[in-house]
């Protein structure tokens, strides 16, 4: 056994050591793909009562270098990433470079530990790295009797913090890596991730896909790429990546197109890599330049939303039109028009039995709505956000 002891202070080691949960296993996984991963595995380990015992991320890549065992995991800051931006045996753009990643996983649970195999002079050797959450500045290295069958790294994580309960939605989870590996997996399409052994795969679960180029008042110019997801459960985010597709720093979207909608915006240019460098981008709304961007993205998403919703409103109408259900003329200018299509279609969107009816039965539906508008457009449409679940937006632009 030896000890392997942090150069840094503990205060500043424990303040690593907090994050997300999915941040943490994305810092896992990079870990993973800066060792020439093509294949990494991220399994989630429930007891008999479905709690959460423990989590392990397993890879295929080259292993922990045994001979720089003392540097890598001894320093703070020291990364052997840092003089090079590229793997060793793929030549893949390297993510981390500042030796941080691996505290991360304490924000899972108490005890980790490192099964790795590496190649060495006299062949294949296996060894455990362990650490505890109580002194993140303190692991052991043991070397293992029994040789593992291939190069590679796998990371145990144990006694779980909290209860890591959004780990149980799978679904979820899937999107929120899709929407953190996106660029980098289209960029290696020969790399596959893998959640609960089903891959993360962003094509999937995205809706749509949009690409925008911007540029700021010094002549700087920045890609824009929207991703619409399928799943509506995760939080819009702007997020600044390099040009190689990591990402560097993100945002809240700061934009509100409707509940409808679930998107990530990726803003990508070496500009970013550059200010991240200097620290420079977690004061995103301080920066001009950065705050030119952010501005010019929301802009953007704004008018890209925008367009959406005017084609899907004339996409339904036109629907309606065709089935004959629509109780206006085409052309038709009755200022009561733009209020029952609002609420009709709120009506066909958050009832779960609208499409199943018959054609007559639509049309006796919107007849009666509109008898209902005409005579008492508050009560109406009070009736309809009553018993429809609708987001709280939604129903206020009916009110």
């Amino acid at each position: 056994m030896k000890d392997i002891h942090v150069q840094a202070q503990k205060d500043h080691i424990f303040s690593l050591c907090a994050s997300a949960t999915i941040p943490a296993i994305s810092e896992l996984i990079w870990n993973a793909l800066d060792a020439d991963a093509y294949d990494v595995k991220v399994d989630v380990i429930q007891n008999s009562l479905g709690a959460i015992d423990a989590v392990r991320v397993g890879d295929d890549g080259t292993g922990i270098n045994i001979e720089e065992i003392d540097h890598n995991f001894g320093n703070l800051g020291g990364s052997w990433k840092r003089i090079t931006d590229r793997t060793r045996e793929t030549g893949r753009v390297l993510h981390g470079c500042k030796g941080r990643g691996r505290f991360k996983a304490f924000s899972l649970g108490n005890y980790v530990k490192w099964y790795t195999t590496v190649n060495t002079d006299t062949g294949l050797t296996s060894f455990t790295i362990s650490g505890e959450a109580a002194d993140p500045s303190h692991f052991t290295l043991d070397e293992q009797d029994e040789t593992g069958p291939a190069t590679g790294t796998e990371v145990m994580i144990t006694n779980i913090r909290n209860s890591l309960s959004s780990l149980r939605d799978t679904t979820a989870v899937l999107q929120q890596l899709s929407s953190y590996f996106a660029l980098y997996l289209k960029a290696y399409p020969n790399v596959k991730i893998y959640f609960q052994g089903l891959l993360v795969n962003p094509v999937i679960v995205q809706k749509a896909r949009q690409g925008y180029s911007l540029k700021s008042s010094t002549g700087e110019t920045a890609q824009l790429e929207i991703i619409e997801w399928k799943s509506k459960k995760n939080k819009a985010k702007i997020i600044f990546c390099n040009p190689q597709g990591f990402a560097l720093h993100e945002v809240d979207a700061g934009i509100r197109p409707g509940n409808e909608f679930n998107f990530t915006a990726y803003l990508i240019s070496p500009l970013f890599e550059k200010l991240n460098a200097e620290n420079l981008l977690v004061v995103e709304e301080l920066h001009p330049e950065i705050n030119a961007f952010l501005n010019a993205a929301r802009n953007t998403l704004r008018a890209y939303f925008r367009t959406i919703r005017e084609k899907k409103e004339h996409d339904i109408r036109y629907q309606w039109l065709e089935e004959n259900i629509y109780p206006f003329d085409s052309k038709s200018q009755d200022e009561l028009r733009p209020l029952f299509d609002n609420c009709a279609q709120a009506l066909q969107t958050y009832s779960n039995s609208f499409e199943e009816l018959t054609v007559p039965e639509k049309r006796i539906i919107f007849g009666l709505l509109k008898d209902a508008l005409e005579s008492n457009p508050r009560s109406a449409t009070k009736t309809l956000t009553d018993n429809l679940k609708m987001p709280a937006a939604t129903k206020k632009t009916l009110r």
